[in-house]
């Protein structure tokens, strides 16, 4: 028998989410620096060389404080207030960039992620490549380096992801989507089910795309993604729907992108999982947008909460 295909996992999730990078720090940093969450950024940290204590003052599901005297990669993919204690003279080395995550809280990449991995540099296979350019390209100023820098980061992001769906016990990653797509019997139905969303996925044309019984995939994926897979396909065609509002797309359209009988239909399904209506929840998110940059994802968590 033939090995199975490839899937590759990541694209169709980044290319409907996308996450930004945006270089934020290079060079050394000495005492104590703060990150606030109230910016409401993620962050990606490479402590290139130097000792650090990082401390979490408002601790929910991270360590109280670690200690590294290693190159090491710290990944927040969420809003985390953190705190770097570096040596007040000599300091530590860093190259860090600020993360935005498309959709905010609802972007269903971020949330499945941990709130913080802790990864050493020489884990990650390849990743040495990446970093040698991405350092040569901060430690000097020259034509275009910013937007190649943010980049970089964003390659480096991709090369952490691929190793996280690869180890995500070791990641700590909990049930949730990469969780879900760690395991490559799932990751087919997943896929499949992100490519064409206004398909009619029944149970068993999903666990088809597995190849697995009906029974077996419906466990499996819900031990692994922590829904019912009818739960999870119903709240990737909200997260669509609300990326769409965003850019102006009628809702007469999305109904059936998405594989909505009708508007009504689909309308029914968002104020399920939203809580608001499209109209008033694009509204929210609008005037959200406009008083306070970033501040949208108030209005993306009421949709992760139910």
């Amino acid at each position: 028998m033939p090995p199975p295909t490839p899937v590759d996992r990541l694209s169709g999730v980044l290319e409907h989410f996308r996450v930004r990078a945006q270089l934020h720090h290079s060079g050394a940093l000495c005492g104590i620096t703060q990150f606030d969450a109230s910016e409401g950024y993620g962050y990606l940290h490479v402590l290139r060389r130097g000792q650090l204590e990082v401390s979490h003052p408002e601790a929910g599901g991270v360590p109280r404080s670690l200690q590294l005297d290693a190159p090491t990669l710290l990944f927040y993919p969420r809003p985390i207030t953190h705190r770097f204690h570096n040596p007040p003279v000599e300091g530590a080395d860093f190259t860090c960039a600020r993360l935005t995550f498309e959709g905010g809280a609802a972007n269903p990449l971020a949330r499945s992620l941990p709130p913080l991995v802790v990864l050493p540099l020489a884990r990650v296979p390849g990743l040495d490549l990446a970093l040698e350019l991405l350092f040569s390209e901060t430690d000097r100023v020259r034509c275009g380096q910013r937007l190649l820098v943010d980049r970089l980061f964003e390659v480096v992001l991709i090369q952490l992801l691929r190793w996280l769906l690869d180890h995500p016990q070791e990641a700590g990653v909990h049930p949730g989507l990469v969780n879900g797509m760690s395991d490559m019997r799932l990751a087919r139905a997943l896929v499949a089910m992100h490519a064409a969303p206004g398909e009619p996925w029944t149970l068993a044309r999903m666990a088809a795309c597995a190849g697995m019984s009906r029974t077996a995939f419906a466990n499996t994926f819900r031990e692994r993604v922590g829904q019912t897979p009818a739960d999870y396909l119903a709240g990737w065609r909200i997260a669509l729907a609300q990326r769409r509002l965003r850019e102006g797309r009628p809702i007469k359209i999305l109904a059936d992108e998405l594989g909505y009988a009708n508007p009504s239909a689909l309308s029914r399904a968002f104020t399920a999982k939203a809580g608001m209506s499209p109209r008033a929840w694009l509204a929210s998110a609008q005037a959200a947008e406009a008083d306070v940059p970033g501040a949208g994802d108030a209005v993306a968590r009421v949709a992760t909460r139910r």
